[in-house]
């Protein structure tokens, strides 16, 4: 959820460095990512099914920036794929490791990567929080010629009647907020094509890659509302809101999703903005 998608986004830490406030809530509720996209981004990992022609190589060892709980991470290792993090916020990394990942806290930019070089490096909903110019020139640094860099992103889109409602609870709750709840629950493709257009141009400023494209996958996944609302203080508009308000809005949410017999069916196009290393 983009709570300013057209400012300077990688410059908000309050926001970015706030997921870690009940990491293994963040890890249980949010979603997961289309093992079809991982697959695609990977060809030849061991556990995919490969993608002949692709100049992506190998793709076995893979850098996951903002690996957050590492839920994209394990995904790519069940893929066969030997993966690594990197992540700001000590709690998320600290949840991580214990999951088995070898995580490095930092971020990305001032990131030392001690000569390692990767056959992908991957960011799953947190390549906004990177510099698009530096990080994708220090992507290119460390990515063998032909491997790919992936930044991609889950982007939903609400029942309409269960967007109002929330809107409406929201707006009251937090009538400070910078941002419209109504155009963020509703328009969240609008919202999100920002990231999706400074990931691009900052890839072409970097000079290490080809020309990026843009790779789409579209899905769905019903909630309950106990699931909703578990996922809805991980959210970037929510993480800082104290608990009184917080607990306001849940309250709101939850008679919303009542109102739709207690489960609702969330669409998702999971976006990804990718490039591969140059050969020079």
């Amino acid at each position: 959820m983009p709570t300013n998608p057209h400012g300077e986004v990688h410059r908000q830490r309050q926001v970015a460095e706030s997921f870690g406030a009940d990491a293994e809530r963040y890890d249980r509720a949010r979603p997961r990512y289309p093992e079809g996209l991982l697959e695609r981004i990977v060809p030849g990992a061991p556990g995919s099914p490969g993608s002949p022609g692709s100049p992506a190589g190998p793709g076995e060892r893979v850098l996951d920036v903002g690996t957050g709980t590492g839920i994209a991470a394990r995904q790519f290792q069940a893929l066969g794929c030997r993966v690594s993090g990197v992540e700001p916020d000590p709690r998320l990394a600290e949840l991580a490791r214990r999951f088995g990942l070898a995580v490095d806290v930092a971020t990305f930019e001032d990131w030392d990567p001690a000569g390692r070089r990767y056959d992908a490096v991957v960011a799953a909903q947190a390549w906004h929080w990177v510099d698009p110019v530096a990080g994708a020139a220090k992507a290119a640094r460390i990515l063998r010629p032909g491997g790919r860099l992936a930044a991609f992103w889950n982007v939903f889109r609400f029942p309409v009647e269960v967007a109002d409602a929330i809107a409406e609870v929201c707006r009251r709750v937090v009538p400070e907020a910078p941002f419209d709840f109504g155009a963020m629950l509703t328009g969240a493709m609008d919202g999100y094509q920002a990231f999706f257009d400074k990931t691009s141009d900052g890839i072409r400023e970097s000079g290490g890659f080809t020309e990026p494209e843009r790779w789409r996958s579209d899905w769905e996944w019903t909630y309950t509302r106990d699931a909703w609302l578990d996922q809805m203080p991980t959210l970037g508009a929510f993480t800082r809101l104290p608990p009184d308000r917080m607990a306001e809005v849940l309250d709101g949410a939850g008679t919303a999703v009542d109102a739709m017999g207690g489960s609702f069916t969330m669409h998702y196009a999971t976006v990804a903005i990718t490039a591969v290393r140059s050969e020079v």
